[in-house]
């Protein structure tokens, strides 16, 4: 399974656009070679380099795993976005001090997930404990400076 962005490369700089610095909207994002056997995706963002330990972006669960891409500034039609460390939507790459990784991780279940939007990312990690399939990840890099 692999996550892949037209935006930028793994391990590449994050379009200002979609930043606290720009247009804060999320990236498109693409994937393929989703296993069959999957039942739903699961799309995880965050950030380990933040000041006060890891900082939750965006959570979106029961993604049809169909789909192949979400375009900028969207979300999957069914799918659920999660609590973060703001709000329930996307919250772009913001820095307060240095380059930081951001990391975009998809992940294949075996079910779907009976979670309402008030989930923060620990209660979705108990949730997928068991139904992980397969994993993919992409990195972004960016820096206010």
């Amino acid at each position: 399974m692999q996550i892949t962005c037209p935006a930028f490369e793994h391990n590449q700089t994050i379009p200002r656009k979609y930043t606290c610095d720009g247009e804060n909207i999320n990236p498109p994002l693409e994937f393929s070679d989703v296993p069959e056997a999957a039942q739903s995706l699961v799309l995880v963002m965050d950030d380990p380099d933040a000041p006060a330990g890891l900082w939750v972006h965006w959570t979106l669960w029961n993604i049809d795993p169909k789909i192949s891409e979400i375009p900028e500034d969207s979300v999957p039609e069914g799918a659920v976005q999660g609590a973060t460390n703001r709000e329930n939507h996307y919250g772009g790459p913001c820095p307060p001090d240095r380059e930081h990784r951001y990391f975009f991780k998809l992940y294949a279940l075996k079910s779907r997930l009976d979670l309402d939007a008030s989930a923060d990312k620990a209660a979705l990690e108990a949730a997928m404990a068991d139904q992980v399939i397969e994993q993919a990840e992409l990195i972004g890099l960016y820096n206010r400076r």
